[in-house]
């Protein structure tokens, strides 16, 4: 592996700038603010509902397993990364990696040899992901630890106070992690590099939903979030957007685009932000598992019969006048 020097942040300036050129939008009003006002007690209420380690299978109680801050930090961005599919076969996955990072994962990274740790990840497969991209994403980390200290540390070096939320810092962060030398991982001729997948950048236009969703464990503190890091404000941070949120924040209309990408998530967080701009991402976890228990009807025929956000939720694309009624939990 490579020990050139990382990217100095002067090169990522045109990341920041591109992130700005955002795809056009329909021209459709944003929801007014008596509009957003009607969302502040239901949501709320379903943030109150699933704010408890109880309330559903996610990947971010299995790092509540560790107790270290260095081995959380490590097994959430690792657990963040495969957070995509069904949820059982990302838990599995998720186990099956954790197995092989042993008890302290942390120390597990530093002292990581490709060469030699490589045969115990050969078997690993998550979708499309192979052992090999775990392999590399380890290699990324352990240099992202050795020379910075801690993966917040890394992230931090790229942000500044004056962006307007976490694109601009995620954009460098990512150009720096993809730019360590992996030849000794994957070889000259291997031009598929999956490890970039964990690495996706929001000025290339994607929702970078996995990042997002790490950064949401590691800056918020709740009953779910485990608030470990101090040096970036939540109020910075960009929901974690997936097919469940993208559907549930259209048929709330939080969001004028119809094409999950950086524009979307970034307009639901501005949206939410007039509800708590402290804290915009508060309702992803209710409002992502709401989606998964498949209790949002936008643009089916059962509407919003099961939906606990009936009544301020538009799931034919057409705001109800209805009472909004009270979450039951399935």
């Amino acid at each position: 592996m490579s020990t050139k020097p990382w990217p100095t942040r002067a090169c990522s300036r045109v990341s920041a700038d591109r992130l700005r050129r955002r795809p056009a939008v329909p021209r459709r009003p944003r929801p007014s603010a008596s509009v957003l006002r009607s969302l502040k007690e239901p949501l709320e209420r379903l943030y109150q509902a699933f704010n408890h380690t109880e309330s559903a299978v996610d990947p971010v109680h299995v790092v509540r397993r560790y107790d270290a801050p260095d081995d959380r930090e490590v097994v959430a961005f690792c657990a963040s990364a495969l957070a995509f599919g069904r949820v059982a076969s990302v838990m599995d996955s998720i186990e099956a990696l954790l197995a092989v990072l042993g008890p302290r994962p942390a120390a597990f990274v530093r002292g990581f040899d490709p060469m030699a740790d490589a045969d115990a990840f050969r078997t690993l497969l998550h979708r499309w992901v192979r052992g090999v991209d775990l392999v590399a994403l380890l290699s990324i980390l352990q240099r992202i630890i050795v020379e910075a200290g801690s993966i917040e540390s890394f992230l931090l070096a790229g942000y500044t106070t004056t962006d307007p939320d976490v694109g601009p810092a995620l954009n460098r962060f990512c150009e720096r992690a993809r730019a360590v030398d992996l030849a000794g991982v994957y070889g000259g001729g291997d031009e598929r590099r999956g490890v970039h997948y964990f690495f996706p950048r929001p000025d290339g236009g994607s929702a970078c939903k996995r990042l997002n969703l790490f950064l949401r464990w590691m800056v918020r503190r709740d009953a779910v979030d485990l608030g470990l890091w101090s040096g970036l404000p939540a109020s910075k941070l960009v929901i974690p957007l997936d097919t469940h949120v993208a559907r549930v924040g259209r048929c709330l209309g939080l969001t004028r685009y119809r094409s999950p990408g950086w524009g979307m998530a970034s307009e639901i967080t501005e949206s939410l932000r007039a509800l708590d701009p402290q804290d915009p991402v508060r309702y992803d976890y209710s409002l992502c598992h709401l989606g998964m228990m498949d209790a949002c009807g936008f643009n089916q025929p059962k509407r919003d019969d099961h939906c606990p956000l009936r009544g301020v939720c538009r799931p034919g694309g057409r705001r109800r006048q209805s009472s909004v009624g009270p979450f039951v939990r399935r």
